[in-house]
């Protein structure tokens, strides 16, 4: 089953890349696109309601693209829409995260040590956070996003709910499965402004004109605003995507802070692109504050997280190397569990010292370098058993 499920886990990670990858791609290029239109110059587009046009060079070709005030006069016997992208993004997520974390929620949601509680309803939870920021999110859009000021409301209000959403998770979850989940919520609300907001208020659109009816603008501003938003959510999940790798954050003291710091860098730095885009057609300086701030947390956290030195004598090599009992101690207490002559989870086994100093490079990498193992540290490895282990590789995992 555990062979299976690796399966599972490889090919639909791999799928959810490769449409991700579609549907981010898309997102960036039409926002750049809005943002970098200029007023056509050809009297005979503005006529026929062109309200910017680009012309751009790729794959040794010339481009043109045009965008409508409102809709051109006439429907196009071809129109090309964008969503299948979002969906089968969301889709491919949604199943990897029920084969890797819901279907093991006791190895992957639940932290004892964090909150101990029964896997069943760490999965009703999990799949709560899911719905409860998408019904959140979307009420402070519905209500909010039309008032004057209604953009700058809405932003501190939903960074507000990401802020504490984010605080609840690292309360309730192993920190691994905490940012993933956050980021989870953040996606599951992008691809529902996609198929609940965007397109329907595109086929509206279309239906007036078949009609012969007037075109409501309103379609359109409530489409660019859910779409601006998912170009701000889009660096924070992807950072929550691969924050899986980084056991030094995710466990962390105060993982939660570590988490919306890292995610609010990403979206300076994407607002910084977005605004970039507009400067640039202006012919205004880059706005590289943004930028600068968005750096400026990332240095800041990694400051933040960085060890503590390491002790003279350590540093000048004058600590002996542990021995390799003491070593071999620490892994049959705190690894052998899962990677034993029964069960050898990831195909890896560490009951002999032969397996033990086959398997150090991996061992060092993700225990001492990585923390990511144990798996949300379920046995309870301490730091100084790491430094242990540490300490034992960099003098060559000797085996006696």
């Amino acid at each position: 089953m555990d062979y299976l499920l690796d399966w599972a886990n490889l090919l639909l990670r791999w799928a959810h890349v490769i449409v991700a990858i579609a549907w981010i791609g898309s997102s960036f290029y039409f926002v750049w696109l809005d943002n970098s239109l200029t007023p056509p110059e050809d009297p005979a587009l503005r006529t026929r309601g062109v309200g910017g046009e680009l012309w751009a060079v790729h794959g040794g070709g010339f481009y043109h693209p045009t965008k409508y005030l409102g809709a051109p006069p006439k429907l196009p016997a071809h129109l090309h829409w964008f969503y299948w992208e979002s969906y089968s993004t969301w889709l491919t997520g949604f199943a990897l995260f029920t084969v890797l974390y819901l279907f093991q929620a006791g190895s992957f949601l639940v932290d004892r040590s964090v909150f101990d509680w029964p896997p069943v309803a760490a999965v009703h939870a999990a799949l709560g956070f899911l719905v409860a920021f998408w019904l959140v999110y979307d009420a402070i859009c519905r209500f909010l996003g039309e008032r004057k000021n209604g953009d700058a409301i809405v932003g501190a209000l939903v960074f507000a709910v990401v802020v504490f959403s984010s605080w609840l998770a690292c309360q309730l979850f192993a920190g691994r499965a905490a940012f993933l989940l956050v980021g989870a919520m953040m996606a599951t609300a992008m691809s529902a402004n996609v198929f609940f907001w965007i397109i329907p208020g595109q086929r509206k659109v279309i239906a007036q004109m078949k009609a012969g009816q007037p075109v409501d603008p309103v379609h359109g501003r409530r489409g660019k605003q859910r779409s601006v938003h998912n170009t701000y959510f889009t660096l924070p999940v992807l950072f929550t995507m691969i924050s899986n790798h980084y056991g030094f954050l995710y466990q962390a003291p105060h993982n939660w802070l570590v988490l919306v710091l890292l995610m609010l860098a990403g979206a300076l730095i994407r607002h910084f692109f977005v605004a970039r885009h507009k400067t640039a057609v202006a012919g205004r300086p880059a706005p590289w504050g943004w930028a600068l701030a968005g750096v400026a947390l990332l240095v800041g956290v990694a400051v933040w997280l960085a060890p503590a030195p390491r002790a003279a004598g350590a540093a000048a090599g004058t600590v002996a190397p542990p021995a390799f009992a003491e070593v071999r101690a620490v892994i049959e207490q705190r690894c052998a569990l899962c990677h034993n002559a029964q069960v050898q989870s990831k195909n890896v086994a560490l009951h002999t010292p032969e397996l033990i100093g086959r398997q150090a490079q991996a061992i060092h990498q993700q225990a001492v370098v990585l923390k990511l193992m144990p798996l949300n540290n379920a046995t309870q490895m301490t730091d100084e058993e790491r430094r242990l282990i540490g300490r034992w590789f960099e003098a060559g995992a000797p085996l006696q």
